[in-house]
Order: structure tokens, then C-alpha cells, then sequence
């Protein structure tokens, strides 16, 4: 239910939506959105929640342009919290100071402030979307972004009509006081559902009016572009609809090999886009989200589902008196399913950047798993005992300081980011192990050598122009949770996946040089890894994390400092001048 005055204010940020428009530049346009942050109470579950939405909508406004456009998103803030927007997937090139990192490329939006973000969409194609990226705030502030071809033609034959499918969770708690929960090192809060489209289904006791279940009203004979993105905070996502196929087309704003099959996988960061054809007899068909979650001895995590509707035209409302089918769903414990899914993806042959480079100037081997640290600054604590230390997520054994009060991307520009961060990010961990040793996840002997770690804002400069390959190996340090990782304005070639550790002698001969996905988050595998390659092109600061919303707020992270070319049309320009400067405060100045 939305508050009086609360409606209000949406009319009136309708209104502002309804006046701007696509002003023509040549071939390309300007698309100009203005996003309120507010507010706003929804009854779910029997109970009367605040969320927090753009524009009054639960997915919020979908950013719907063309290649070559150009976006302007003005963003108020009516919350009493800061915030900023992340536009997931833009490559943003020499547009670094509109990534809507926060504490990275800017400082938060203070309460009552606004910011405007002005970047070019530039050879990319299909489903990104967009993000609050401080806190949790992203369960709720998000959307999608459609970027359409500059001739309009797909490698695939056109649908009939192109639908977002945003998957995502459904929170009680208020989303602030988990993120202060998480930075203490408390990871034990879960959603109470999952959601498709913002509705729960009609698998949950009072899931609001007027519909319960998201529902995709189609046409028999007609093909329909889902785009499917998963804004989840805690998890990878399966989704199938009974009785249907789906044609696999691009993933992350870039094509792929067309791949048939019924059953998607969609880690949190993750866009697929898939074609799917209403060639099932004349009824209404459940479609299902499902959480997967490792299995023990990790602790548990409930199940997470939600149920939405395909819905044939001139079908009663009754399904014609019969039963609805419902999906036959793999175990919420079986990530086997993901491994396979991610491993059958191949790309689209394309010229020009999207070659993969064949040389590598810089190689990192980078570990992914948990670690604690002494609470109150204490150097020597006993371990696993919560009182005295904090559980973080770590990548190479550092656990990432997030700055507080200044923008990394401002103090390097301005040549003050000593003292701030450093540069050393490490290449490969400090002491090899068996990485996934299963030993490894729950606290004994072994796992405490190994659980010790520490906090800093470690960095690490590229020049300009310079290959490098990333082993990403997720371990079984505390856990053996998969690891969504996403890069920051860049594409980078997903080369190989595989089980276990890495073995560079056995599995360099694994590497697909040819056609492999061009992503901006992989999905390394649970207890696995993941191999990516990529040229620095795109000078800025750009975040590197992992996508599960407890591994940010943890520690898994870095930032990559990309020099300029030797060119003005190769360097990072000098702040625009919407770009507002950090404060005393840590929020964004007036």
C-alpha cells in the first residue's frame, strides 16, 4: 500500500518521466530519465513492509535505448540513507565518473541530493540493468536496460514482443540494518522468498493485490525474448516453464551461440536472454524460479522459490477446468545443473575487440574464500569464537578495506591516494593449499592455519593496453559457496571452467580461443574455477567483486587502475561537469 503523500510525489516523478525524451543527435539520441529514490510500504506475506523503489515500481523503470545512444539519468534522493546508481554492464568508456561505484567512482548521494549520470552506449547489445551499489539497496532498486541493434536486426529471428524477467528476493528485514549486520560479520539473515517481476507467486500466503504471481500473457505460434536478469543478493537462480523450450541467444549485452534447452541458470549479476516460442497446446503453464544452495555440510539456507504464469489467449481463467503443469525443478541443493549450463555457452564470432588476445603480459591466480580477524584491532585471538573475531571474505587472502568518506577514482585522479590505498594486490595467494579440500568448510585444525587474514585496500595499475588472465578458484575455506565475479567497465572472455583446483599443465589445453562468451560477471563454480582474459582498454578505477551481496560487504573485492593511452581519445577526461565531489561527510558536496 502506498501512503498518500507518497503517491504524490510519484505522480509527480511520473510526470517528470513523462517530459523527457529521445532528442536526435545525427543517427544516435539522447535518452533522458529522471529516477526518484523514495519509500514506499508493500504488504507481503501478511505483513506491511518498507522498501525502497525508484519511480514508485518494484522492478523499477526500464532503460530502454539503442547502440550508439546516449543516457541521462538524473537521480533524486528522498531517502534518509546515500545511495548511488550502478549501470551493470555499461562498458563506460572514458565515462568512468558515471559507473555509480560507490566509494570507488563517487561518493554516495546524500539525503535530499541529487546527481546526474551522463554515458554512452557504445557496441554493446541485448540485457543489462541497473542498481543501487551502496548497502543492500539493490534487493529493491534495480532494473533493467535494453540495448537495442542500430539497424534493428537480431542474429535470431525477431520475437513478437521482448519481456524482462527480473528474479529477485523478497526481504523483511530493512535492507540498511542487514547491511550492518553483514559488515559485522553476521551472514545468517536470509529473504523469506524469492520473487519474479517483484511478485512472490501464489506459492506464498498473503503475496498482495491484486495479483499474486507475475503473468506472461502470450499468443500461440509467437516467439517472445525473455530477458532474464537476477538481482538477487544470496543466490544463483534455476528458471523453467512447463512444457517449454528456450533458445539461448546472449548473455550480459552480447550474443551467443544459439543453445537450446529448458532450463536456465542465472547467478546474482547475470543477464541471459533467451527465446521462447508459444508452441505448447492452448492453457496456462507455471513458470518456476528456484534458488540452488550448496549442499552440507555448509549451513543450511532455506528454500527460496517463487511461481509466475504463462498465460495462452483464449484460455478461461479456470485453465479450461484443468490442472496448471508445474516444472519438474532440480534439488535446491544440486549446483551440478550451473556447472553445466555456464560450461555448454559459447560466443558469437566478432571482429575487431572482440578477439581474444592470444598474448598475456600479466597473469593472477586469485582465491576465493572466507577468513577471520581478531575483533577490537587484537593480533591474537581464539578462533571461531564470535565474541572474538569477525568472519570476512577474502580474495588472496586480503579482506578489502572499503573506504568510507573519500572516492578512490577522485584520489587517484587527483594524485592524493597515498595513505588511502596501495597498489600490491597480490598475484597468487601467500601459501598454496589444497584449495578444495571439503576439510576445509567446517572449523577444525586444518582450516584454522589457513583462517587468519587481514584488511586493506590493496589495489593494482595496469598501463594502458596490457593482456591479462585472471584463474578465478573458488575454495572450500568455510564454505564452498560459487562466486558470481564481476568486473567493472569491462567485457572479458570467459576461456574455461572446471571442478577442483586449477592444474595449469592439464587445463591451459581446455581454453576455447575461438568463440568463448564475452561476459562482465562469471559464475566460478562451487569448490571450481574459472579462467578470464581481457585487454585494458578503458582507463579509470574500475571494481572487481563478487556479486553475492555478503561477499561485498565482507571483503571480496579489489579495484584495477587502468593508466591512460597515449592519446586524448585513450585517456580518462577530466571529471563532466554534473560530476559532484566528495565531502568532509563522505557524501557527494552540494
Amino acid at each position: 500500500m502506498i501512503m498518500a503523500a507518497m503517491a504524490a510525489s510519484i505522480l509527480i516523478c511520473m510526470a517528470l518521466a513523462a517530459l523527457s525524451a529521445a532528442a536526435s543527435i545525427g543517427e544516435a539520441a539522447v535518452v533522458e530519465r529522471t529516477f526518484v529514490v523514495h519509500e514506499m510500504n508493500v504488504t507481503h506475506l501478511c505483513n506491511t513492509t518498507k522498501i525502497y523503489v525508484v519511480n514508485g515500481q518494484l522492478p523499477g523503470p526500464t532503460l530502454d535505448v539503442t547502440d550508439g545512444d546516449t543516457v541521462v539519468v538524473h537521480v533524486v534522493n528522498r531517502l534518509e540513507h546515500g545511495l548511488t546508481i550502478h549501470w551493470h554492464g555499461i562498458r563506460q568508456i572514458r565515462s568512468c565518473w558515471a559507473d555509480g561505484a560507490g566509494f570507488v567512482t563517487e561518493c554516495p548521494i546524500p539525503p535530499g541530493g541529487d546527481h546526474t549520470y551522463r554515458f554512452n552506449v557504445t557496441g554493446q547489445v541485448g540485457t543489462l540493468w541497473w542498481h543501487a551499489h551502496v548497502t543492500c539497496l539493490r534487493a529493491t532498486i534495480n532494473g533493467a536496460i535494453i540495448i537495442r541493434p542500430k539497424d534493428g536486426k537480431y542474429p535470431f529471428p525477431t520475437p513478437a514482443k521482448d519481456v524482462p524477467i527480473i528474479i529477485g528476493e523478497w526481504w523483511q528485514l530493512d535492507l540498511i540494518e542487514l547491511d550492518r549486520r553483514m559488515a559485522d560479520g553476521n551472514f545468517d539473515d536470509n529473504p523469506l522468498s524469492a520473487t519474479i517481476n517483484g511478485k512472490l507467486g501464489d506459492l506464498s500466503n498473503c503475496s498482495g493485490v491484486p495479483e499474486k504471481s507475475f503473468v506472461l500473457d502470450v499468443e500461440r505460434g509467437k516467439s517472445y525474448l525473455l530477458r532474464i536478469i537476477n538481482t538477487a543478493l544470496f543466490s544463483e537462480y534455476y528458471f523453467k516453464v512447463a512444457g517449454h523450450t528456450f533458445t539461448v541467444v546472449g548473455a550480459d549485452g552480447s550474443y551467443l551461440t544459439p543453445f537450446e534447452t529448458d532450463m536456465i541458470t542465472v547467478a546474482p549479476g547475470e543477464t541471459i536472454d533467451v527465446l521462447m516460442t508459444a508452441d505448447a497446446p492452448p492453457a496456462h503453464y507455471h513458470m518456476i524460479a528456484l534458488a540452488n544452495q550448496p549442499p552440507e555440510p555448509d549451513p543450511q539456507i532455506p528454500l527460496f522459490i517463487s511461481r509466475g504464469l504463462v498465460r495462452y489467449a483464449g484460455v478461461r481463467s479456470d485453465n479450461n477446468g484443468l490442472p496448471v503443469p508445474v516444472p519438474l525443478m532440480p534439488s535446491q541443493h544440486n549446483t551440478m545443473p550451473s556447472y553445466y549450463f555456464h560450461g555448454n555457452l559459447t560466443g558469437l564470432t566478432h571482429p575487431e575487440r572482440h578477439r581474444v588476445p592470444m598474448h598475456v603480459d600479466e597473469r593472477f591466480f586469485i582465491t576465493l574464500g572466507l577468513g577471520s580477524l581478531c575483533r577490537d584491532g587484537k593480533k591474537v585471538c581464539k578462533r571461531r569464537r564470535s565474541n572474538e573475531t569477525i568472519v570476512v571474505a577474502t580474495m588472496n587472502n586480503v579482506s578489502f578495506h572499503h573506504p568510507t568518506t573519500t572516492s578512490l577514482l577522485e584520489r587517484y585522479y587527483d594524485g592524493t591516494g597515498k595513505g588511502v590505498y596501495t597498489e600490491d594486490f597480490p598475484e597468487q595467494p601467500p601459501h598454496p593449499y589444497n584449495y578444495t579440500n571439503r576439510d576445509l568448510i567446517p572449523p577444525g585444525p586444518l582450516e584454522e592455519a589457513l583462517e587468519p587474514t587481514f584488511k586493506a585496500t590493496k589495489l593494482r595499475r595496469f598501463k594502458y593496453n596490457t593482456s591479462v588472465e585472471i584463474v578465478f578458484q573458488s575454495t572450500a575455506l568455510l564454505q564452498s559457496d560459487s562466486n558470481p565475479m564481476h568486473l567493472h567497465g569491462y567485457d572479458f572472455f570467459v576461456l574455461a571452467q572446471g571442478l577442483g583446483n586449477f592444474n595449469p599443465k592439464r587445463d591451459y589445453k581446455k581454453f576455447n580461443y575461438h568463440n568463448p562468451q564475452l561476459r562482465n560477471t562469471v559464475q566460478v563454480p562451487r569448490t571450481g574455477w574459472a579462467a578470464v582474459r581481457f585487454v585494458t582498454d578503458n582507463p579509470g578505477m574500475w571494481y572487481l567483486h563478487c556479486h553475492f551481496e555478503f561477499h561485498i560487504v565482507m571483503g571480496m573485492a579489489t579495484a584495477f587502475i587502468v593508466e591512460d593511452g597515449p592519446t586524448p581519445e585513450t585517456s580518462l577526461p577530466p571529471p563532466p561537469p554534473e560530476f559532484k565531489r566528495c565531502g568532509a561527510n563522505g557524501l557527494t558536496q552540494p
